[in-house]
């Protein structure tokens, strides 16, 4: 069993940063990518980010690149959301996540759900425009 906990998350005006960070514990294991995901209120979740552990690749939602970082300290179990340029439309509430494949799963352009198989209970992100 694996538990994340995000953290990080808040309110801040259209134009400024915030780094979320998920911290793993449990059976742990830096084998498997990590994704964060986010669901705006009356939307579907939606995939954001992406680190693949096979080979290091990473994959943005179109709507987030250029301006979202993906990382992850294996020592600390912990992979981070950097989010500069906070526009209004990225409110919602960011999951992060851990798939049971060592690389992320992109069909059509989007980050697929369905091999994400421990999810962190979210946080809450608020830009004011």
């Amino acid at each position: 069993q694996v538990t994340l906990v995000e953290s990080g998350g808040g309110l801040v005006q259209a134009g400024g940063s915030l780094r979320l960070s998920c911290a793993a514990s449990g059976r742990t294991s830096s084998t498997y990518s990590k994704g964060w995901f986010r669901q705006a209120p009356g939307k579907e979740r939606e995939g954001v980010s992406c680190l693949s552990s096979s080979d290091g690749n990473t994959y943005y939602a179109d709507s987030v690149k250029g301006r979202f970082t993906i990382s992850r300290d294996n020592a600390k179990n912990t992979v981070y959301l950097q989010m500069n340029s906070l526009k209004a439309e990225d409110t919602a509430v960011y999951y992060c996540a851990t798939s049971r494949r060592a690389y992320c799963t992109v069909a059509r352009g989007t980050l697929g759900e369905s091999s994400y198989v421990y999810w962190g209970q979210g946080t809450q992100v608020t830009v004011s425009s």
